[in-house]
């Protein structure tokens, strides 16, 4: 299927990428000659700028240090009606891209996910089994998933880059992109690209422990912006729980002996029983906003142009 009648913009985030950047820009403009290149170059201190333009690409700056300020900039810069966001890292390979931007255009969707599959080498330390915990772990919170949130390469339509809020400021953007579609029943497709290892001399900026628990505070959190009556019921079921534990023996004691012994365990039962009212109360509260915040979400998505 032709997608020459639609522009599309390649978005590169970069900080220390000059052993890859060209090999990058040079690939991709051979499978989309007619795409615009745009690299963001996110404070670096090596010739990752200089190469890039050089090779012909578009280079600007972000200066707010983090992966997820460059996505946001990028998003709000930049106009086209397709978008393609793909690291500067050489991971990813080129040659899939026409797949993937004939799979968006012919299915009339909103995303399409490169899948990182092949080189097991590619992933560092635990990074593998991390990955597949946290797909694990979204799907479980929001009901439905998918099979690599953390990839760094997927193809955009114009009405999901200009609906997307962009909150995140480092690497935890990829789990805000993947929840975006969950959240708003996007239609989009995962389609498997052939992961490799990065050239020597080049490293990767995510940091495991740092970025992971990153990460998981983002799953949580946009979980309790989603599905706020579910958070807080849990958190209601837990505290009535621990009243019953407590409880009970006060309670048997009672019916024996009308007596009531340990006040400050009564107390704390007391105490417990009402924090559980308050958090079902705010459940409730919260999922009304939620409604009424996805709904406003949708419409916004639903003023834009969706592609011909």
């Amino acid at each position: 299927m032709s997608y020459d009648n639609y522009s599309i913009a390649v978005l590169i985030p970069c900080y220390n990428e000059e052993l890859t950047i060209a090999e990058v820009i040079t690939s991709f403009r051979e499978q989309l000659p007619h795409a615009t290149l745009y690299v963001y170059d996110n404070n670096s201190i090596d010739r990752t700028a200089e190469i890039a333009r050089k090779c012909g690409a578009i280079v600007r700056h972000e200066p707010q240090q983090g992966k997820g300020h460059v996505i946001r900039r990028m998003f709000a810069d930049i106009d086209s009606d397709i978008f393609i966001m793909v690291d500067g890292d050489s991971t990813y390979p080129a040659q899939d891209v026409t797949k993937m931007v004939e799979t968006l255009v012919s299915r009339k969707l909103d995303m399409v996910t490169g899948v990182r599959v092949g080189d097991k080498d590619a992933y560092r330390g635990y990074h593998a089994e991390g990955n597949r915990l946290f797909n694990k772990m979204v799907a479980f919170l929001f009901g439905r998933g998918m099979t690599d949130i953390f990839s760094g390469y997927r193809v955009f339509s114009r009405r999901f880059v200009k609906s997307f809020p962009a909150l995140s400021r480092g690497f935890d953007i990829e789990t805000e992109l993947s929840v975006h579609a969950l959240e708003l029943y996007l239609p989009f497709a995962e389609l498997p690209v052939q992961y490799k290892s990065r050239p020597k001399g080049s490293f990767s900026k995510l940091s495991t422990y740092k970025d992971g628990f990153k990460i998981l505070g983002r799953i949580i959190s946009l979980f309790k912006e989603a599905k706020p009556f579910k958070l807080f019921m849990l958190i209601a079921c837990l505290l009535f729980l621990a009243s019953l534990v407590l409880g009970y023996p006060l309670v048997i004691t009672w019916l024996h002996t009308g007596l009531v012994p340990r006040f400050p365990t009564a107390f704390i039962v007391v105490g417990l029983l009402i924090f559980s009212v308050i958090a079902f109360t705010s459940g409730v509260i919260l999922d009304g906003i939620a409604q009424l915040r996805l709904e406003n979400k949708r419409l916004h998505y639903l003023k834009l142009a969706a592609l011909p």
